[in-house]
């Protein structure tokens, strides 16, 4: 009678330590974290692919100069009596519809301490009432270059302080962010199109409900200039009161497709630079 009281118990306490390891089902309050989280990615990805066409444009510049276009208006200037440093000034107007045939408006102010292969050279990238499809965004983001790691590709240390994405409706996410990109193609030519980078670092902030979270990059994302969304690696989500999940940008393909994942549940989502919560009639 002992061996098999014995054996029950063990059989008890197995399904138990089963049901213990079991994830939860991915409910709502996962998914819309996760277009949160997707939402801020690209917005702020999309400033860095702005910030590279500037810095190129800078570089090219031997004199305060003004480059008049349909969208948008772009300015550098030379705030001292010497060739570095150099501001530009990224205006878009009232309402611009450009890279990623996304509108935006306002102005993306950039300072550039030196040329962008110098290393220790910074790059620093400020606000004026700059919005995205109707979203305000804010911070102070800053690029600097650390040199030449041992694999011989060159990586930037890239931080944002003070992010702040404002809806119309007032309701917002925060973030800040530490991260390093480091240039695995593209970097040594004199166009920003066949950029590619590897993405590393760590994300915190309040997200739309207003709750704490840490994005913790698990395997680098990898960044293409020439693609509208990162192509792959995997982001893992801690968010106050929810079970971690991760996301996965894919296998590297150029697509809006990514996908939601915790245990055995799985769910796909698209990217996009609009909140699925502010797209016109929903």
């Amino acid at each position: 009678m002992k061996t098999k009281t014995l054996i029950l118990i063990s059989v008890v306490a197995g399904l138990a330590f089963a049901s213990c390891q079991r994830s939860e089902p991915l409910e709502d309050s996962s998914v819309e974290a996760a277009d949160d989280a997707v939402v801020s990615e690209a917005l702020y990805d999309d400033i860095f692919a702005s910030l590279e066409i500037a810095t190129v444009l800078a570089e090219n510049t031997l004199k305060s100069a003004t480059v008049v276009d349909t969208c948008p208006l772009v300015e550098v200037t030379f705030p001292g009596t010497g060739l570095w440093p150099r501001n530009v000034t990224i205006d878009y107007g009232e309402s611009c519809i450009g890279l990623n045939d996304v509108e935006r408006s306002g102005k993306i102010i950039i300072a550039i301490s030196a040329p962008r292969r110098t290393e220790g050279a910074v790059r620093t990238v400020t606000f004026d009432n700059y919005t995205v499809n109707g979203a305000k965004i804010e911070g102070t983001y800053t690029v600097e270059n650390l040199g030449v790691n041992g694999s011989n590709n060159t990586v930037f240390a890239v931080s944002l302080s003070g992010g702040k994405i404002t809806f119309p409706d007032e309701r917002m996410i925060t973030r800040t962010f530490l991260r390093e990109r480091e240039y695995t193609e593209g970097y040594g030519t004199l166009t920003p199109w066949d950029d590619k980078c590897l993405i590393t670092g760590y994300a915190t902030g309040t997200n739309l409900n207003g709750v704490a979270y840490t994005h913790t990059i698990k395997s680098a994302l990898e960044w293409h200039a020439a693609c509208r969304f990162i192509v792959s690696g995997s982001i893992e989500f801690d968010i106050d009161g929810v079970e971690p999940f991760t996301l996965d940008y894919g296998d590297g393909e150029c697509d809006a497709i990514a996908t939601l994942s915790r245990g055995d549940d799985t769910k796909e989502i698209v990217l996009r630079f609009r909140h699925p919560k502010y797209v016109a009639g929903k």
